[in-house]
């Protein structure tokens, strides 16, 4: 790195992937700052350069005490240990500044000496300090899915009928007769564990009022009659829950009944067709629905705006997944046990990363936001 390139880095200030440190006296705090850039997607600690961006520098004699500190912070103070990258650029004859990269951990989740789990926030760091919090860390390195967790009910809430069905038409198989094997069989399906908890997937797709153990799990639709969200004036307002099928029948009903219908090259006294095709948007649900982030106590929300439809997901794109390589076609699938059940049938699902494409290809006009800092991903439909 040339001092250029360090004076155009520091007039942007600290972020996410970016700190600056004047001076480091403690193995303990930096190796909390080296856990939070492992557990989140790695960054850099310049040192020698204040918080308001001044480069002070360091002399020969702090390089040296540094360079020592860094190295025990690596090595004894973080679980387990990191192999981390110093660069030190020349900001005048007698000063450096010292450029310590800290890459992306591959053994998540790190922990400090003290056994606590440092996560980046914005530019600065917070320790993750509950259940919910740690799931989405384990999430996000694939030890577990949202939708194998175990909810507090068993088969007693199973819309039997609907089961009945889902049995008889994708596999030709009965309904069990006795409790026993119903319980045994969800166990085989993945919706359920030993214990006799359906799982969140098995409450999704198949609980008989699912809100009832999960209430945020819906979809909260609005229509507004202009471009903003406005406190008390809307036009269509509904709130869909129940299993997975009815909740995006429902919600999909919701955005066509309150599109604009054209005549095109229909006759006169046709209905006429939809502003923007139904299979757009059928692409867009299903991907809300299955590849949401389900640790996160949050409805998907669903606006329709004069000049746009916007489907806000909790959860922002796991891993290194970005909004270019979705647009190609590429997916992580964050829910495993939802999906493989939607792509039985049960939603139009294809699955391989096609729905974003497909929708892209009959409505070009869409706009993705990856907001990893409200943790939260958009899908805005523009409106000609």
């Amino acid at each position: 790195m040339l001092l250029n390139e360090l004076k155009r880095i520091v007039a942007r200030g600290e972020d996410s992937t970016h700190q600056f440190k004047e001076d480091i006296r403690s193995a303990d705090s930096l190796a909390a700052e080296m856990v939070a850039f492992s557990n989140s997607q790695g960054g850099i600690i310049f040192i020698g350069i204040s918080d308001s961006g001044k480069l002070s520098g360091l002399s020969s004699q702090d390089v040296s005490r540094i360079n020592q500190l860094i190295s025990n912070a690596a090595s004894q103070h973080v679980r387990s240990p990191l192999t981390v990258r110093t660069e030190n650029i020349a900001i005048d004859d007698n000063h450096v500044v010292i450029v310590l990269t800290i890459a992306e951990g591959i053994d998540k989740p790190y922990f400090d000496n003290k056994g606590v789990i440092w996560l980046k926030s914005g530019a600065d760091k917070r320790r993750v300090n509950s259940k919910e919090e740690l799931r989405r860390l384990f999430q996000d390195i694939d030890i577990i899915h949202a939708d194998e967790i175990p909810v507090n009910a068993g088969p007693e809430i199973l819309d039997r009928i609907r089961f009945r069905d889902f049995l008889r038409d994708k596999f030709d198989e009965p309904m069990p007769e006795s409790s026993t094997q119903l319980l045994q069989l969800l166990i085989n399906m993945n919706l359920a564990t030993s214990d006799g908890h359906l799982n969140l997937a098995g409450t999704l797709l198949f609980a008989e009022k699912p809100q009832r153990i999960k209430p945020v799990f819906i979809i909260k639709s609005v229509c507004y009659p202009g471009t903003d969200v406005m406190a008390t004036k809307y036009i269509d307002s509904e709130d869909f829950g129940g299993p997975f099928d009815a909740v995006f029948r429902d919600a999909l009903s919701f955005i066509m009944r309150n599109l604009r219908k054209e005549q095109q090259d229909q006759s006169v006294n046709s209905l006429g067709k939809p502003e923007i095709p139904e299979i757009v948007f059928e692409e867009l649900l299903v991907n809300a629905l299955v590849h949401r982030d389900y640790l996160i106590s949050a409805s998907i929300r669903l606006f329709i705006f004069s000049d746009r439809i916007e489907i806000i997901s909790p959860g922002h794109l796991p891993n290194h997944l970005t909004i270019e390589k979705i647009r190609t076609g590429n997916s992580i699938i964050r829910n495993p046990i939802l999906a493989s059940f939607v792509a039985k049938g049960l939603l139009p699902y294809r699955g391989l990363g096609s729905g974003i494409r497909r929708a892209l290809k009959h409505w070009p006009n869409i706009c993705f936001t990856d907001d990893r800092e409200g943790n939260m991903f958009i899908a805005s439909v523009r409106r000609n």
